[in-house]
């Protein structure tokens, strides 16, 4: 089996694309990946609906990120929302600013301990910047969007314990940029920045995942009536 630069398959398999759990026909010429999301944006814009999720062989794909390129697949999964629906898609935007992140921090581990304290610096504090992202993303929501918190603090407050938590991590790390031995940092890396972001993207996965549920059950019974 062979592939092309861009994840178009070559095999005798066909590729069963999804949409909202229904088939979606792909000519045989247009089955790269970048091909496949184009088709499904088109399919979902003309049901005024948007991509909102897309699994690859079972994988999650950021649709923030440019699509994985030299790919050998056989099932392609999009779920969409209606344009209606901010909710969910502020929410998808915010876990995949996590997930992204999380990826960043992982490679940093490494990359910070190989490399002397000018250039572990550097990547600190370019990474640094990723981290507000997804919380700011989560300011678009409305308080009453994922219901009331098991804390029974409102959104908003949630919000603002996560910014002041991202303050301290960030002072955490850059306080370690201060020492000789990049050991300090790579630490803050991964006993604070990973566990924060881990559990940030289970608090955004579980909101996402509820109002998916019922995004979907509201589908269904669309299609039942």
């Amino acid at each position: 089996m062979h592939h092309h630069f861009y994840g178009a398959p070559v095999s005798s398999r066909k590729v069963e694309v999804l949409l909202d759990g229904h088939p979606l026909e792909t000519p045989a010429e247009h089955r790269s990946l970048n091909a496949i999301r184009c088709r499904l944006e088109i399919e979902a814009l003309a049901s005024q609906r948007v991509l909102s999720s897309l699994r690859i062989d079972g994988h999650p794909v950021n649709l923030a990120l440019p699509m994985p390129q030299a790919r050998i697949f056989c099932l392609v999964e999009a779920e969409s929302v209606t344009l209606a629906d901010s909710t969910l898609l502020v929410l998808q935007q915010a876990l995949q600013q996590t997930g992204h992140a999380r990826e960043c921090v992982e490679t940093a581990l490494t990359l910070v301990l190989i490399n002397d304290m000018p250039i572990a610096r550097e990547l600190w504090w370019n990474l640094a910047s990723q981290l507000k992202e997804p919380v700011l993303t989560l300011s678009l929501l409305p308080d009453d969007a994922c219901g009331s918190p098991p804390s029974g603090a409102s959104l908003s407050q949630l919000r603002r314990w996560q910014l002041e938590q991202v303050a301290a991590i960030i002072r955490t790390a850059d306080d370690a940029c201060d020492a000789d031995s990049p050991i300090p940092l790579s630490n803050a890396l991964e006993n604070r920045v990973l566990p924060w972001l881990e559990k940030l993207s289970d608090l955004i996965g579980l909101w996402h995942d509820t109002l998916t549920a019922k995004a979907r059950l509201a589908m269904h019974e669309k299609h039942s009536l």
